[in-house]
């Protein structure tokens, strides 16, 4: 992240969201992240661990944050998205 003051161009943030959401896209699929991370922190939520507040409000925000993004980009294809990523790193 750039310091406050300095300046960036809206090209240089549109081809890092680009990069973004196709390493996010090769990595693995998306849609099932939140079903994922809420069968992962079920079973934390039953130790010792799971007992730490803390830890439980980032496990909640790391589900809202991931269901967001799925319900954002779910209803897309894998062309479309494609498609989208290849234009944003050509603008």
């Amino acid at each position: 992240m750039t310091e406050e003051n300095q300046k960036t161009t809206e090209a240089a943030v549109m081809t890092a969201m680009a990069k973004f959401f196709s390493d996010l896209w090769f990595v693995d699929d998306f849609r099932e992240q939140p079903e994922y991370l809420s069968e992962i922190f079920e079973t934390i939520l039953l130790t010792k661990m799971g007992d730490d507040q803390d830890l439980r409000v980032r496990m909640i925000n790391s589900i809202r944050t991931s269901k967001i993004l799925a319900e954002t980009l779910g209803s897309f294809s894998d062309k479309e998205i494609n498609n989208a990523y290849e234009k944003m790193i050509k603008a």
